[in-house]
């Protein structure tokens, strides 16, 4: 076998082999596009949007894919709302979803909305779910008012007597005022307060003990649903509990207080008497310190006197002897007396 055929040879055993290799690249290519299209374009997703007669375009899904939005999470609400006849377009629902709403919620509250012969327009529900209310629970609670249990509330009537008191509020959702509106807290702190201003005008509290629905008829007298989100239909006083007699225990404190002020100032009488004592002994050890120092110049007088021939010899003497007299008339009457009762005994 020559060169020339040889060549030939691997020529033709080639040509099969180059085929199944090209073969073999233009299916991977093939697979790759069709899954890059897949990835793209939800083909699932739009049958069945088809199969619920809602027509959304292929272009529509792949834009959604761009913008990296799940389009199941579009297209199953708006089958929903078309099926319950909800005139509502897939771009309105886009556009609350990119707003951060959640769109699905907002489609059960138009249902639920529809249903109960509320009207509600899609606007003002996107409103209401980007406020961060709970738009679906907001239509449940217009249809099945809710009740709300204030915590114990206490309060002092005129008799100084406390009650404890504590109330369920049904109220229901206003949606005109949902957005803006106060919420429960506020209805809450209202009803409290309007419990403890009834309970405090009460001149006894026994009047409240028994008609406990005069709270409930002043509170609700009241508008105290004026500004917040709900409207209130009926205010009930579930308990009421005597409490504290707090008017005798501020007599008492009183008491106490005035007590210890009388006490304080008789401590400062006191102290101040104890003083005045000291400073009376201080004088008296004083005085009698004047009487040593006057007595001391006694002797000196005398002896200048006899110096200066005032006081004669026997005079002096004479007054000696009328010292020594006077001395022992003391003496014996010291001891002649009877001896003194001890302290304390009689």
């Amino acid at each position: 076998m020559n060169a020339q055929s040889l060549l030939n040879y691997m020529e033709d055993a080639a040509s099969p082999l180059s085929t199944l290799l090209w073969i073999g690249i233009a299916i991977v290519v093939a697979i790759i596009l069709v899954v890059v299209f897949l990835r793209f374009v939800p083909l699932g997703l739009w049958i069945t949007s088809l199969a619920a007669g809602v027509h959304i375009s292929i272009s529509s899904l792949v834009g959604m894919r761009l913008r990296r939005i799940q389009p199941k999470r579009l297209v199953e609400p708006l089958i929903k709302a078309r099926k319950a006849g909800l005139d509502v377009t897939l771009s309105k629902l886009e556009t609350h979803f990119l707003a951060g709403g959640n769109v699905d919620r907002v489609i059960n509250a138009l249902i639920a909305a529809q249903r109960s012969n509320i009207e509600m327009p899609f606007e003002k529900a996107s409103a209401i779910d980007l406020a961060g209310r709970d738009v679906l629970q907001a239509v449940q609670m217009s249809v099945t008012p809710k009740v709300i249990e204030t915590p114990v509330v206490a309060a002092i009537a005129k008799d100084g007597i406390e009650l404890r008191a504590k109330a369920r509020v049904t109220v229901r959702t206003n949606i005109e005022r949902l957005v803006g509106g106060a919420g429960e807290e506020t209805i809450i702190a209202r009803v409290g307060e309007g419990i403890v201003t009834t309970v405090g005008s009460s001149e006894t509290h026994k009047q409240v003990l028994e008609n406990p629905d005069l709270i409930s008829r002043t509170v609700l007298n009241k508008g105290l649903d004026a500004g917040t989100a709900y409207e209130i239909l009926s205010i009930d006083i579930a308990d009421v509990d005597v409490g504290r007699n707090v008017g005798a225990q501020l007599q008492m404190d009183q008491a106490e207080a005035d007590r210890r002020i009388a006490q304080a100032r008789a401590e400062e009488r006191r102290a101040m008497a104890v003083a005045r004592e000291q400073e009376m002994k201080a004088s008296v050890q004083e005085m009698r310190a004047r009487v040593v120092e006057a007595e001391a110049e006694v002797p000196k007088a005398m002896a200048a006197a006899l110096r200066e021939g005032k006081l004669g010899v026997m005079d002096y003497y004479q007054m000696k002897n009328v010292e020594a007299d006077t001395t022992m008339r003391e003496s014996i009457a010291k001891v002649s007396a009877p001896p003194a009762a001890p302290e304390g005994k009689k």
